[in-house]
């Protein structure tokens, strides 16, 4: 069953691509005593991520944290690598944190993947945005198709802050 409003996020460790390389970022080290927003997105640089959702994040990334908000993050089923890089090129570098689920064990503790095989991705991450304080999920927002961008929006997600 895939994780809800009042659940605590599985414990986790993302890969976070630095200048000394990745280093592991544990679910701890994100979320606790935090207010979080997060967004997944099913692939760094595929059209409706790198064109659309993330970013609304980067334009809206002040004022979502004048709501309240201690850290924006992004994850996806992607390489530290990858993420690294589109993290530079998005020009979201300090806005946001950039969290590798590479081998989409997080996506799965939370019941949110799908196969992406048809079109040549393998298992992904589907696209959802959640505001977690201190680890617990306060509000969740999952699209019905990966090409879509709506409900798990910047703009949704500052209407909800």
């Amino acid at each position: 069953m895939p994780i809800s409003v009042g659940d605590k996020l599985p414990n986790a460790t993302f890969r976070v691509s630095t200048e000394d390389g990745p280093v592991p970022k544990t679910t701890d080290e994100v979320f606790k005593g935090k207010k979080v927003v997060l967004f997944a997105v099913p692939g760094a640089f595929t059209p409706t991520c790198h064109k659309n959702h993330l970013p609304g994040y980067v334009h809206e990334a002040d004022a979502i944290k004048a709501k309240g908000v201690d850290t924006i993050a992004v994850v996806s089923v992607n390489d530290p690598f990858v993420m690294g890089a589109w993290e530079k090129a998005s020009g979201a570098d300090g806005k946001i944190t950039f969290l590798a689920d590479a081998d989409a064990s997080f996506s799965a503790a939370l019941d949110l993947t799908f196969d992406g095989s048809a079109a040549g991705l393998g298992l992904r991450s589907k696209r959802y945005s959640m505001v977690v304080e201190d680890g617990v999920v306060k509000s969740l927002n999952v699209e019905d198709v990966p090409s879509k961008a709506d409900v798990s929006s910047a703009a949704t997600m500052l209407k909800q802050l």
